[in-house]
């Protein structure tokens, strides 16, 4: 921990023992690291919690003596623990403000009494003990901080024969831990920061230029740029790249390797396409993943730049630091210029932006430049249409989409990035990892008049006083701040860092005004990105602490606009916002009419709104919800479920949606009987409000108890009729969804069946997005367990449509139809249809899908297909190298896989001829080799599988031969029936040749068999009588040759 907090921790430049932790995301880190290592240390070690530290940690503190409770004396302006050292000595004592703490048990229930305010008690606590080990474990300690060895210290502490010197060895192992722990987050925390940037690349090409030449010493043969033009900004890509933050390009030519054309952009640095037909042109797709610098990438792909550049790395290394030291100077210089022309409450502002953002020349995107450096002609690339409608393409955010490309997912690998922090964000979130084009006006553009009147607006916003503040923002908030050109003229001036000022101003108008306008331009992706680089939600966050209610609504409306990527979410959590909000929720106790608790004021009821608002923006990650359950959320979200009018229900119902996914909230979300309002809420005519319950109804019907609470309050009907209008995709998604769910329990179908939900359903398996039919095939799948449902879909001309969709390519809608083909091939006259519309070889044919869920549902719908139709053996013949690819899949290494694959040759495996076939194939040896699984669903049909494979040829001799019988004896100990009834009458088979039955004899499954004998079970009796049978017939015929 010492070395860490010496070494790591960002300290201020004052004298020694004034010199306090600076405000920065790094030192944050390292504080709640320690913290957690402190508050769970009583639990995790609680002997050496009890150990009395060296030395007392002493600091002042703000906490009041009326916050410690039991195990303390307790008075007005001291504190002592009644737990005490062998002289008597409290643990712990505060004398206001002065506290005195000798114990990590002490210091854990400290952090845990400070509740709120731990955080800046972990700070004081470091800042006045700049050694706490030492305090710790005493001088000795200290006199070994330079050597790294473990042993070597524990061994000095040992020394003195003191009868703790066990603990004291532990503690001293314990702390050098945290010190490697600590050491190590700094460093991955450090790493996300890294970003290239113009004078970066061009100092790394430089460097590689002079050390790039004819001769084997030479790392490089040649590396050029491809473009001699240099824009003002010192990026040399053309302006509509430099938008996608690219920097250059160059071709290099590696000694062992051919050509390679390279894109240097701020995100990091990979393989392009190459040049083009075009003189001049650049194919600009990405070939490569994306590396930290353009050394990390060469030294991948050329071995023989590996070998030169390792000679080359320190002299390179020491220089490159050198250089960028001097590149930074100026920047630091510039700084004070910058804030002289600002206002006094912009410097305030600039110099905490300046901390938690100092590294934003490194993180910035790039601005395009039009400026020429070299007055040359340019002539454009063919290709700058195809360009702009990618940037146009790119530009689409606010839709669910995948997670992020593959380069940038591996650039996160190689910076370090915590694996816990990507699992912290869920599935269902929107970040906008699709990075949107940075629209800067060109100054030759012909811009509206109103971005020139905007700009002066903004000029008066950074000079004037007062007065002119507050009329120049009314003025401003008259124009169409909805319009792009309005809101970019407001970022391009740097009229967004005046906004953000004027947050952290004494004035209610001022701040009223800017968030007004905060609030619409906030809409925009590109300005909410800019909010939060700029420190804005911290401000925002505190904002909602403040009296007046209008401040509190306006900052908690542009909360819930800016938080809508994970940058922002996590932003607004760290920063104490998530408690805040939920605060918000609470209308009853904002009211200043505790009389009228029931009737809300309307001003309460509209902060509640917006504080659900930023909340349901904010839960759409995984560490929010937490936050927001342990913060209470779920009662006061439930509590305005009840009462609430229209407005104010479709964010907290959103908000319930977004968190049902998670268990937690499922669980509470019955025990406050949310369920029943939602049902109640299904009648609304709001569309949006009926969307919201039926998506909510969807995540949390995967729980039995909320199926039957659903159907208890008549949530059915409601959802039934709702099918009916077509027109809302999204809400008729979250319908469908819910019906799915719901028809997981059987008594829920019977009701469908009783509203006509599943012809509707039938309906609507065509002219539909993908996310209604998955949940319409899903809720299908479910109904068609059920004979009559499986009658009523196919009079319904259902089947046709279910095996058209066989033939996609959504993973999770293939899952559902090939379930809802295979249960309705249950009924021989749907399987007639089935096979008539090729429909098992289709389903044959998703064997080869990569998708492991996708394969097993193919092959457990393959089962009722194979036994009922009509000439299966020949059937199953007719699909080339069928037989074949079933007998591979028992290679797989998924459960799922491996038991619908066993059960589907059990049914393949009733045909002589194809049994034959499958042999040849090898299904003995394989079969054989899954034997030894603990998984009861496999053993089930693997066991039904070796039954069937038995009655060909020497098969029951081979699977003997293969070590199989033995396994399966010892699945006669499964608690499971069914796993007893296969496995008897496996063994049964098995059990015709004498040498099984000796091995089943000498694991002793006579008597497991023998108590199976009596079960209620006829099939089970018999095959374990007749495998006894087998077994005793054997030991007869051995016994009378013995004495013959």
């Amino acid at each position: 921990m010492g070395v860490a907090l010496t070494k790591s921790a960002q300290w201020t430049a004052a004298g020694y023992g004034t010199r306090t932790l600076e405000i920065t995301p790094l030192n944050e880190a390292i504080l709640k690291e320690i913290m957690i290592f402190v508050e769970s240390f009583i639990y995790k070690h609680p002997q050496e919690a009890k150990y009395v530290f060296v030395e007392p940690l002493e600091w002042k503190t703000n906490l009041d003596p009326s916050a410690f409770e039991s195990g303390y004396i307790v008075s007005e302006t001291t504190v002592k623990s009644e737990e005490v050292d062998k002289d008597g000595q409290p643990l712990l004592f505060l004398s206001v403000p002065h506290i005195k703490v000798r114990s990590f048990g002490q210091l854990s229930r400290f952090l845990l009494t400070a509740k709120d305010t731990k955080l800046e008690e972990a700070q004081a606590c470091i800042e006045a003990n700049r050694d706490p080990v030492t305090k710790i474990l005493g001088l000795d300690y200290n006199a070994m901080k330079d050597d790294t060895s473990v042993v070597n210290i524990l061994d000095k502490i040992t020394k003195d024969g003191d009868p703790e010197s066990e603990i004291k060895m532990k503690l001293g192992v314990l702390l050098k831990h945290l010190d490697l722990h600590l050491l190590n987050h700094s460093l991955k925390h450090i790493s996300l920061e890294i970003c290239l940037n113009p004078a970066i690349v061009k100092n790394d090409i430089e460097r590689l230029k002079h050390l790039s030449g004819k001769g084997e010493q030479t790392v490089l043969e040649s590396i050029d740029y491809t473009s001699d033009y240099e824009f003002s900004n010192g990026c040399r890509a053309p302006p509509w790249r430099q938008i996608h933050g690219e920097i250059c390009y160059v071709v290099v030519k590696p000694h062992d390797v051919e050509t390679l054309c390279i894109t240097c952009s701020a995100e990091g640095v990979f393989l392009n396409g190459g040049k083009t037909d075009d003189e001049g042109g650049i194919n600009y797709e990405r070939k490569s993943e994306i590396y930290k610098d353009l050394v990390t990438f060469l030294k991948e792909k050329s071995a023989k730049f590996l070998e030169n550049m390792s000679k080359q790395d320190v002299r390179f290394s020491e220089e490159w630091k050198k250089e960028k030291e001097l590149k930074e100077a100026p920047e630091k210089e510039e700084e004070p210029t910058l804030q002289k022309a600002l206002p006094a409450s912009s410097k305030s502002v600039r110099e905490k932006n300046q901390i938690n953002f100092g590294k934003s020349q490194m993180t910035k995107r790039l601005e395009p430049s039009l400026n020429w450096k070299a007055t040359v002609d340019f002539k454009e690339p063919k290709n700058i249409l195809r360009d702009t409608q990618e940037e146009r393409h790119g530009g689409r955010l606010e839709r669910s989409g995948p997670l992020g490309s593959a380069g940038r997912a591996q650039l996160v690998r190689k910076s370090g990035e915590k694996i816990e922090e990507i699992i912290s964000e869920s599935s269902s979130e929107s970040e906008e990892d699709e990075e949107p084009p940075d629209h800067r006006q060109e100054a030759n553009a012909d811009l509206p008049s109103e971005y020139w009147q905007i700009q002066k607006l903004v000029k008066y916003l950074k000079g004037g006083n007062q007065t002119a503040t507050v009329i120049a923002l009314c003025s401003m908030k008259d124009f169409n701040l909805a319009q792009e050109t309005c809101q970019l003229a407001i970022r391009d001036v740097g009229g967004l860092e005046v906004l953000i000022n004027l947050l952290d101003t004494d004035e209610v108008k001022c701040k009223i005004g800017s968030l007004k306008i905060l609030k619409e331009i906030s809409h925009n992706p590109q300005i909410r990105r800019n909010i939060v680089d700029l420190g804005g939600l911290p401000i925002m966050v505190n904002i909602l602490d403040s009296p007046h209610k209008s401040l509190k609504c306006l900052a908690a409306e542009t909360i819930a606009n800016v938080a809508k990527f994970r940058r922002a979410r996590r932003a607004v959590r760290r920063h104490g916002g998530i408690t805040k909000l939920v605060a918000l929720l609470d209308c009853a106790q904002n009211s200043r009419e505790p009389a009228q608790s029931s009737l809300y004021d309307a001003r309460d009821v509209e902060v509640a709104r917006c504080g659900a608002l930023a909340l349901w923006s904010c839960s759409k990650s995984y560490a929010n919800k937490e936050a927001i359950r342990k913060a209470g959320g779920i009662p006061l979200l439930a509590g305005l479920l009840k009462t609430s009018p229209e407005s104010m229900l479709i964010p907290v119902v959103g908000t319930l949606q977004e968190c049902a996914s998670e268990e937690n909230y499922r669980a509470a979300i019955k025990a406050e009987r949310i369920i029943e309002n939602l049902v109640k809420n299904l009648n609304s005519e709001n569309e949006q409000l009926q969307e919201h319950c039926a998506m909510a109804i969807y995540q949390c019907a995967e729980d039995k108890e909320t199926r039957d609470l659903v159907r208890l309050h008549g949530g059915l009907k409601p959802l039934a009729s709702l099918l009916n209008n077509t027109d809302n995709k999204e809400r008729l998604a979250a319908v469908t969804g819910a019906i799915w769910k719901c028809s997981i329990s059987k008594e829920n179908v019977t009701k469908f069946r009783e509203y006509k939900a599943i012809e509707t359903l039938v309906g609507l398996l065509t002219d539909q997005p993908e996310e209604v039919l998955v949940n319409v095939v899903g809720a299908l799948g479910e109904c068609c367990q059920e004979y009559e449902n499986r009658v009523l879909v196919r009079k319904c001309g259902g089947i046709q449509p279910l095996v058209n969709l066989l033939v996609g390519i959504n993973q999770t809608l293939l899952v559902n139809v090939t379930k809802a083909v295979g249960a309705c091939a249950a009924e021989s006259e749907s399987m007639a249809i089935i096979d008539r519309l090729d429909g098992v070889r289709l389903l044959w044919s998703l064997l080869k899908n990569p998708h492991p869920d996708v394969k097993a549902s193919a092959a457990w719908a393959l089962c009722p297909c194979i036994q009922n139709a009509k000439d299966a053996g020949e059937m199953v013949r007719s699909f080339v190298g069928g037989l074949e690819l079933v007998v591979n899949l028992l290679k797989s290494d998924n459960k799922e896989v491996l038991a619908s694959v066993c059960a589907a040759i059990t049914n393949i495996a009733k045909d002589q001829e194809n049994l034959a076939v499958i042999t040849d194939h090898g299904v003995v040896p394989l079969l054989s080799k899954l034997a030894n699984t603990n998984n009861d669903k496999l053993r089930r049909h693997l066991a039904e599988a070796i039954s069937r494979c038995c009655m060909w040829g020497r098969n029951r001799v081979a699977f003997g031969e293969y070590k199989a019988v033995a396994p399966l004896v010892r699945y006669l100990k499964s608690n499971d029936a069914n796993v007893h009834r296969a496995t008897a009458q496996a063994l049964y088979q098995l059990s015709e040749d004498a040498d099984n039955c000796i091995t089943m004899h000498e694991n002793g499954a006579v008597k497991l068999l023998l108590d199976m004998v009596g079960s209620p079970d006829q099939d089970l009796q018999e095959a374990a009588a007749g495998c006894i049978s087998n077994i005793r017939r054997l030991a007869l015929a051995t016994e009378k040759a013995r004495y013959t």
